[in-house]
């Protein structure tokens, strides 16, 4: 059976992803110009709860859309069987625009690299910012965030899990040991 240790309850995922939002208006100084994208799945889920905490600290609706990645992945060629493919949601132009891009866990950077590419076919933001909500480090490409909920140092053999009310029933971030 694999250990599991909770790194994060609910009350902890929501203080982080208000700090987040906090965060994010004093690097943009404000709202204005800004749009949020979140990384399908658990990104979207991080991504609209971001965008509320800004609506309530700042009283303004943040633009907000959902992107799938996985026709831009370096590994869907080692994928066996047909790839998911769901829907990319910005229906607005991002031109121009502060967007930032939103993931559950950063782990590699490969996941990241591939929303930009996918990001590009778009338009061209004036910048990307990046916020994750677990830091877990172990990069193989130059990717750092710029908002971070929890930095959660692991080795190679732990895994983590993010689990959201909206996709998982309850909020907890997980450290399981590989098997």
């Amino acid at each position: 059976m694999k250990e599991k240790v909770k790194i994060l309850d609910q009350e902890g995922i929501n203080r982080a992803i208000m700090r987040i939002a906090h965060e994010i208006i004093e690097k943009n100084k404000g709202s204005v110009d800004l749009c949020i994208v979140g990384i399908r799945n658990r990104g979207v889920y991080i991504a609209q709860r971001i965008a509320a905490s800004i609506k309530q600290i700042e009283g303004v609706d943040v633009l907000t859309g959902a992107l799938d990645i996985t026709l831009y992945r370096d590994d869907l060629a080692l994928a066996s069987g047909q790839p998911l493919v769901r829907k990319t949601e910005i229906d607005f132009d991002i031109n121009d625009k502060n967007l930032v891009l939103v993931d559950d866990v950063l782990y590699t950077g490969r996941a990241i690299r591939a929303a930009l590419d996918a990001l590009i076919d778009f338009g061209r933001p004036r910048s990307i910012q990046l916020a994750v909500l677990v830091d877990r480090g172990h990069r193989e490409l130059p990717i750092r965030a710029d908002f971070v909920g929890k930095n959660i140092p692991t080795s190679k053999k732990e895994s983590v899990e993010v689990h959201l009310k909206e996709s998982d029933g309850s909020d907890e971030i997980l450290i399981l040991e590989k098997e």
